[in-house]
């Protein structure tokens, strides 16, 4: 049998070398878990810090092989991965740059499948695949793997999007051989839900998702319910969990962008990375394998003073609902969650109610904390005539201000507060 698509790339070779400086060919590959190997009555352990092209990397032969008695088959390499990631790089390509154009529903359509692919597709992907499905074999989790290949988008879909930017930081996003990767703060590494293949749940309320795009922009999922309210239990699944339902309609203007990191707050990503990869990690420059010597502190939940990849909440407004007339006539309607009219939950009064508080509270928190410019902007309702607001007005902020010195006054919210700072 003809040894193409014998070498599995599980992060693909044209996603690699996106983080590659132009002209340069090769990664500093780090093995986190080198093996030890005998020879001649010798132990020693293999080299962990490697230089290595793309072809090389994240690699495994015959990962995608399916085998029927001698017979071996590699249709599954080269007909369903191969169309994900054709897509998928366009996709990945549109988002790094993102403006909205006529092309972005092509590329949402492209790049949510693909990401869902690939968190499943890695060592740690199948690994928890065949945790979660009764140890199938090998041919069996192939193709349970394309039965199930959307199975995140729905509820990345809903979640609140940002688009990161780290051209202001010297140090650069990392990559890992598990590169959708998944944080909850009270989820930390050693923690029996991240022991093995585990990752925390995408529905646990503080539960985001991020995908490094290139190495100076990153796609950060956050669900809704988490940043109206992030002062509730955060393992708690988000309202509306299931996984296999349509999704409700999506919204590009509400896509944060222009949100600016700091060299800590690349630093401490690039952290969360490594300490979520299962074996491998890889970068552009040596020094960016080791964040951890970097950090003021390695405490999970104080990463980012308990809100490294939080969307600004000043964007977020209450209710949600979308109407849509199609032109047979039919109408269609979701909330926020995605709840259908006749589903219990689209009119969650007490949760509304509950929801406007705490969005509020968490509004004048920030605006105190981080002052009146936005980290973040959404382009609604913009031209070039009318430029998106980059800060809230003085006013406004001390109004904020004056409000959480009030907050602050209750029981325990200072103590909540210091547990969350660095």
């Amino acid at each position: 049998m003809s040894e193409e698509y014998k070498h599995n790339h599980y992060v693909p070779v044209w996603y690699q070398k996106r983080f590659l400086p132009k002209g340069k060919s090769t990664h500093h590959y780090l093995d986190l878990k080198p093996e030890s190997v005998e020879q001649n009555g010798h132990k020693y352990n293999r080299a962990a810090l490697l230089l290595w092209g793309p072809k090389r990397c994240f690699a495994k032969d015959d990962l995608y092989t399916t085998r029927w008695g001698s017979l071996e088959n590699r249709d599954i390499e080269r007909f369903f991965f191969g169309k994900v990631d054709t897509k998928g790089k366009k996709a990945v390509e549109h988002f790094s740059e993102w403006s909205f154009n006529s092309d972005s529903a092509d590329a949402l359509q492209a790049l949510l499948p693909y990401m869902s692919v690939q968190k499943l597709r890695t060592p740690k992907g199948l690994g928890w695949l065949k945790s979660v499905s009764g140890n199938l074999d090998n041919n069996n989790l192939l193709i349970l793997l394309q039965d199930i290949q959307n199975i995140f988008c729905t509820i990345w879909s809903e979640c609140v999007w940002q688009i990161a930017d780290a051209s202001k930081s010297d140090t650069k996003f990392i990559i890992s051989d598990h590169p959708v990767v998944v944080y909850n703060r009270e989820c930390f590494a050693g923690s029996k839900t991240c022991q093995g293949y585990g990752d925390p749940d995408i529905r646990q309320e503080a539960t985001h998702t991020y995908f490094p795009l290139s190495p100076d922009k990153i796609l950060i999922f956050t669900n809704l319910s988490w940043v109206r309210d992030p002062f509730q239990n955060p393992l708690k699944f988000r309202p509306n969990p299931d996984l296999m339902r349509p999704a409700k309609m999506f919204s590009f203007l509400d896509i944060q962008v222009d949100r600016f990191l700091s060299e800590e707050e690349v630093i401490e990503i690039n952290f969360v990375t490594k300490q979520r990869a299962h074996r491998y990690i890889a970068a552009a420059q040596e020094e960016w394998l080791y964040p951890e010597e970097k950090m003021k502190s390695w405490h999970w939940r104080k990463l980012g003073d308990g809100y490294l990849f939080m969307p600004d909440p000043r964007h977020i407004h209450g209710g949600g609902e979308m109407f849509v007339t199609y032109k047979s006539g039919q109408h269609d309607s979701w909330n926020a969650y995605g709840h259908k009219p006749w589903q219990n939950g689209y009119e969650d009064k007490v949760r509304q109610e509950h929801e406007w508080k705490t969005m509020g509270k968490f509004k004048s928190e920030w605006a105190a904390t981080h002052g009146p410019k936005y980290r973040g902007i959404v382009h609604t309702f913009t031209s070039e005539d009318r430029p998106p607001h980059t800060e809230m007005g003085d006013d406004y902020h001390a109004s904020e201000c004056a409000r959480d010195k009030e907050f602050l006054k209750l029981k325990g919210e200072r103590a909540r507060r210091r547990k969350l700072k660095r």
